[in-house]
């Protein structure tokens, strides 16, 4: 395949894929409250329709499963993971663009959705584009598993991925992200972490209570959850739950001599978030790295209690909640890290508090001598100008250890995202630039899959 080519095809007909990733961002397809799921699913079945691809929707609570396939010249098989659910937009006065109405400016393309996971979509079918435009076909079989729930845990992505293997029968997957880091280095995550998401709640009265009446004799449900937060972690971060470090698997030497490849992150992290420091008295050099990513956590990630209006109010408030994540490592499990928390909670007196369970994911890698990652590896100077930087393991979570464990193929990175992307925040954005050069990669990946 003439690479010069389809490089060619790349930079002329952006400008029109573009327009199909404004309309697939038009979609506020939330998968936290439901809202326009079923309606971009089908949009992102039309644009698969045009490319050829024969679809299988499958309903699935609302939030649509797409598995899409079309025949290549060799019989080996490259899976791409992607969803077409996003996250909130709010808060919406932090946008400096309407969130659901893409908007160019400076060379970025905005709005909810372009990072993270729709602009990875369109990015992979201009890639296939300009591998039909050149061969009329494509040069391996393709398949698309997209689904609508990744921002919600996947909840229903387990099951339906066990029921549907020789469906999804492959050689190798593509999974939804990647990117360049702060020195514009493309970079290989090769697994994520797991993750338990939790949410505690506790009442202590049927209604909020004047506070020169209760605050003396009533109990007070945001101390009772205080009291209970209080001890998970201890002040050097350490979690104190029996038995949550029994399964960790501590980083390899391999996976260290990795992590210490890679660049310093501490300046650009203080630089881009206004931090000051780093907990347990981490600095910089590998040791950060290692503890960003190989360290399971415990994040309170929103307290709810009371009022919080304008002025003063002394109400003393009846209910309290608390919503948590925990990131696991190889080879920690969601479910049983939520039995440990619920038994640790009981053993500590707060059998009132209530949890309930908002999800999970198992962790997973992949190898780094793995033939298709050398095949990526391989190629990515010659796109980017820079050989391409492995990351054993991301502190992010996704549904990959379910597609590694049922299927058992590696998978791998490739996507268009980098540092100031603002994925989950406002102002999400990807660069052209970068969107233009995923797509010439993409191209020589699948050329070379046979």
């Amino acid at each position: 395949m003439n690479y010069l080519e389809s490089d060619r095809f790349i930079e002329t007909n952006i400008t029109k894929n573009l327009e199909e990733l404004k309309k697939l961002i038009s979609h506020p397809s939330v998968s936290g409250n439901k809202v326009g799921l079923a309606g971009c699913a089908e949009f992102v079945k039309d644009l698969l329709l045009e490319r050829g691809f024969s679809i299988n929707i499958f309903e699935q609570n609302d939030a649509p499963i797409i598995v899409a396939e079309r025949k290549g010249k060799s019989n080996k098989t490259l899976l791409f993971y992607n969803h077409y659910d996003v996250q909130p937009p709010d808060p919406l006065e932090l946008w400096q663009t309407p969130p659901f109405e893409a908007v160019l400016l400076d060379g970025k393309l905005f709005g909810r959705g372009a990072n993270d996971n729709k602009g990875n979509i369109t990015n992979r079918l201009l890639a296939i584009d300009a591998i039909l435009d050149q061969m009329g076909d494509l040069p391996c079989n393709i398949k698309f598993l997209i689904e609508g729930e990744e921002e919600t845990s996947s909840v229903q992505f387990e099951s339906f991925v066990e029921g549907h293997t020789d469906l999804l029968d492959s050689n190798a997957c593509i999974w939804e992200f990647g990117g360049v880091d702060h020195e514009d280095n493309p970079v290989q995550y090769l697994g994520l972490r797991g993750i338990c998401y939790v949410q505690l709640e506790v009442v202590t009265a049927n209604r909020d209570v004047h506070s020169g009446l209760g605050g003396s004799i009533f109990p007070n449900a945001a101390w009772r959850l205080i009291w209970a937060l209080n001890t998970l972690k201890d002040k050097n971060e350490k979690i104190r739950i029996d038995g949550f470090y029994d399964d960790v698997i501590p980083p390899s030497d391999r996976d260290k001599e990795l992590m210490a490849a890679l660049p310093e992150t501490a300046d650009d992290f203080k630089e881009r978030f206004g931090i000051t420091s780093f907990v347990k008295g981490l600095t910089n050099g590998p040791e950060l790295r290692i503890a960003e990513v190989f360290e399971p956590t415990c994040t309170i990630c929103g307290l709810t209690s009371g009022y919080q209006g304008h002025g003063s109010k002394t109400s003393m408030p009846a209910k309290a909640s608390a919503k948590i994540d925990f990131r696991l490592v190889p080879n920690q499990k969601p479910v049983k890290i939520f039995e440990l928390i619920k038994s640790h909670l009981v053993y500590h007196g707060f059998e009132d508090i209530k949890i309930i369970y908002m999800g999970g994911e198992s962790p997973a890698r992949t190898d780094p001598d793995d033939d298709f990652i050398q095949l990526i590896l391989s190629n990515a100077e010659s796109v980017y100008g820079k050989p391409m930087r492995i990351v054993p393991m991301t502190g992010g979570s996704g549904p990959n250890a379910v597609i590694q464990d049922t299927l058992n193929i590696p998978i791998a990175t490739i996507g268009i995202g980098y540092p100031g992307g603002a994925a989950h925040a406002p102002n999400e954005n990807i660069r052209l630039d970068l969107y233009e050069k995923t797509a010439k990669f993409l191209v020589r990946i699948m050329d070379q899959f046979i």
